[in-house]
């Protein structure tokens, strides 16, 4: 089980408390009515002229800033914002609305054309939806607590100095054995359980990918930050944008993405919101 999907499950018990935007019901399958969007031709929205994004029912940074995912701020925001416009529909022109993270990868009518909110791409969900090429690989990131030593951390080799958590049978040790060596890993069972020796104070730091690190530093262990993280996304979680099953907009979405990986934009995207804004640089 990877990093981001333990996190992602904490996260939703920890946001079931909040009142959830309420979303008109489906009696069955949204009608489909062509919109003006789009280099293909005619695309088949909810709403004719409208390209309707869903996203979580909290957001937080750095996928979203403020909780507003219409103000393209945060880079989930400015990718959906940058899709939007590869598909000729204006910010304007956006219905945003909110969706619950297992609700919106079940079987079953949508009342949306995408939705975005860190989902990684596996075989099992995609019996139940359509997802469209990635737009991001998670990295893997390093969290210490503040007042140790791997805080201060710029390299790799400065890591090997202080003694780093990560659960075992994961992306994260991987990277971490083949950066680090073994020699000062704490190998533990689990994510959760690398999460509460770092609270304890019985490691210095941990290693998980790059969107559970932002987690656990917001809302797990106090007096924490990242410190940085690897220069490969190999073995990564892919995210990629839901769409409803069997969806007229897959094709289209997908070609949206891809142009703007293949223009450099998705990379000038992820500096921007994923390391310049929140600090994470790549360690050396």
């Amino acid at each position: 089980m990877t990093a981001s999907r333990s996190f992602r499950r904490a996260a939703a018990a920890a946001i079931a408390v909040a009142a959830a935007v309420s979303l008109a019901a489906c009696a069955g399958t949204p009608a489909a009515t062509p919109s003006s969007g789009g280099g293909d031709g005619e695309l088949q929205t909810v709403t004719a002229g409208k390209l309707t994004i869903a996203t979580g029912e909290i957001d937080y940074e750095p996928w979203f800033v403020d909780d507003d995912a219409s103000n393209g701020k945060g880079f989930e925001s400015a990718v959906a914002n940058a899709v939007a416009e590869q598909l000729g529909f204006d910010a304007a022109d956006i219905v945003w609305v909110r969706t619950g993270f297992d609700a919106a990868i079940t079987p079953g009518p949508k009342d949306w054309d995408l939705n975005i909110q860190q989902f990684s791409v596996t075989d099992e969900r995609k019996k139940a939806v359509d997802f469209s090429s990635p737009y991001y690989t998670t990295t893997q990131a390093v969290v210490a607590l503040n007042d140790s030593s791997a805080a201060s951390a710029t390299s790799v080799d400065e890591l090997t100095k202080a003694t780093v958590g990560v659960a075992a049978g994961t992306t994260s040790y991987t990277v971490a054995k083949e950066q680090l060596g073994e020699g000062n890993l704490s190998v533990f069972n689990t994510v959760d359980d690398v999460v509460l020796a770092l609270k304890g104070g019985q490691i210095d730091a941990m290693i998980t990918d790059l969107p559970g690190a932002f987690y656990v530093t917001g809302a797990l262990v106090d007096d924490s930050s990242v410190v940085g993280q690897f220069a490969s996304s190999d073995g990564g979680d892919q995210f990629a944008f839901v769409l409803p099953k069997g969806s007229a907009l897959t094709s289209a979405v997908s070609k949206a993405v891809d142009a703007l990986r293949e223009d450099g934009t998705l990379d000038e995207l992820q500096q921007k919101w994923l390391s310049d804004a929140v600090d994470v640089p790549v360690l050396k």
